[in-house]
């Protein structure tokens, strides 16, 4: 199987992305899209984090549950969207137009790739190290880096979110793009007719 779109990381900007193209399948440019998610890339910075200033979350929610419960939202809501545990990814090859992504167990193939994980363990992913920067809004005592992008692509049909896009290490802004994200692939699908999906009450 070949996925429309591989996203490779569940945290904020992941999961984000992953709902908001999971909302698009009864659209008819989004049926029949396969859509993949590896959940697991080692620790998130979610793990130790509390929630005060974040809206929309009840005060006081811990990030580690909200990983859990993104993932149930996904399950939940968005069944066709399949779940790709305890696995890290390794390496990432494109021949032609699909992309080889390579985890620790499996392989795995898509047409577009979304990379979301965090900014400090990209360097054991090989395959895109000629993308990474030194990250341009986090001091370089830290060491973090970014992937080179313009406004989330990397290059043709890899697509990169959250603090590794070059974004500060915020809940809100990660979550905000990964739908960017999202609505950019969801563009696409629609030929080009610019997209978004909004829930509404009937």
């Amino acid at each position: 199987m070949i996925f429309d779109v591989l996203i490779l990381g569940g945290g904020a900007a992941g999961m984000s992305c992953a709902l908001v193209l999971g909302s698009a399948q009864n659209k008819p440019f989004g049926k029949e899209k396969r859509i993949g998610i590896v959940l697991h890339q080692r620790s998130s910075a979610l793990d130790r984090a509390v929630f005060y200033n974040a809206l929309g979350l009840e005060p006081g929610l811990l990030g580690k549950d909200i990983l859990q419960k993104g993932a149930d939202q996904l399950s939940k809501y968005y069944p066709d969207i399949k779940q790709i545990t305890k696995e890290k990814v390794v390496n990432i090859e494109q021949n032609q137009n699909v992309f080889a992504v390579k985890t620790n167990k499996n392989s795995y193939f898509a047409k577009k790739i979304v990379i979301a994980i965090g900014p400090s363990n990209l360097n054991q992913i090989a395959g895109i190290k000629e993308f990474i920067i030194p990250h341009q809004k986090i001091e370089a005592v830290k060491e973090r880096i970014q992937l080179k992008n313009t406004d989330h692509l990397v290059k043709k049909d890899m697509y990169v979110a959250g603090v590794l896009a070059g974004h500060r290490s915020q809940f809100a802004i990660a979550c905000g793009s990964g739908a960017a994200v999202a609505t950019d692939i969801l563009t696409e699908w629609n030929h080009g007719k610019h997209t978004m999906i909004h829930d509404a009450i009937d």
